[in-house]
């Protein structure tokens, strides 16, 4: 059990039978009155924000999220084929389960399946991840002053901005957490 005065940012919660992760939290002493914890707390599974207050002696269950190393295999009628790195046990996702880590995803790729109680409730990629430009239109030269920038759609589906440099076939860096570009690699 964690007290809410303990509450850190990345702490994750057991509340109501779902996982909830601190985003953000305030301890508030007031002129009058009794002292809180205002927090905003996101739930893993669904990906909302809430914004809830606690007493600052109450007490929550820590959520145990398992992390564990797969492999991205392959995809085959919807179905995402991923292998545990140490047993070597297949499972397989749907596009529901890994939500906007489809964009990044490409065979091979390493990645961390979250698990709390036996279900799986995310996928946590690296932070960044390199990816080739299949398809955007030529630069045009001396258009640079301004830092324009033009559409690139990349090996798995997912349209970027990049700047106007960047050719068909180039590889970039692209940040997951934001899904913007980075540099070439």
């Amino acid at each position: 059990m964690i007290s809410s005065s303990d509450f850190r940012t990345g702490l994750t919660l057991e509340i109501d039978n779902a996982v909830w992760q601190i985003v953000d939290f305030q301890h508030v002493k007031p002129g009058k009155g009794a002292a809180f914890v205002r927090t905003k707390i996101k739930n893993v599974k669904t990906g909302a924000v809430v914004e809830r207050t606690f007493n600052p002696n109450e007490k929550l269950p820590k959520a145990h999220l398992e992390n564990r190393a797969m492999q991205f295999l392959y995809e085959n009628d919807g179905m995402y084929t991923f292998m545990d790195n140490e047993t070597y046990d297949q499972t397989e996702l749907t596009k529901e389960q890994l939500g906007d880590a489809l964009k990044f995803l490409k065979e091979n790729m390493d990645i961390s399946l979250q698990t709390f109680k036996g279900s799986i409730i995310g996928v946590d990629l690296p932070n960044s991840v390199e990816l080739e430009v299949v398809e955007c239109d030529p630069g045009v030269r001396g258009d640079t002053a301004t830092g324009a920038t033009k559409m690139a759609k990349l090996e798995t589906g997912y349209s970027v901005r990049v700047p106007l440099f960047i050719n068909q076939g180039d590889v970039l860096r692209i940040d997951t957490r934001t899904g913007n570009y980075i540099e070439r690699a």
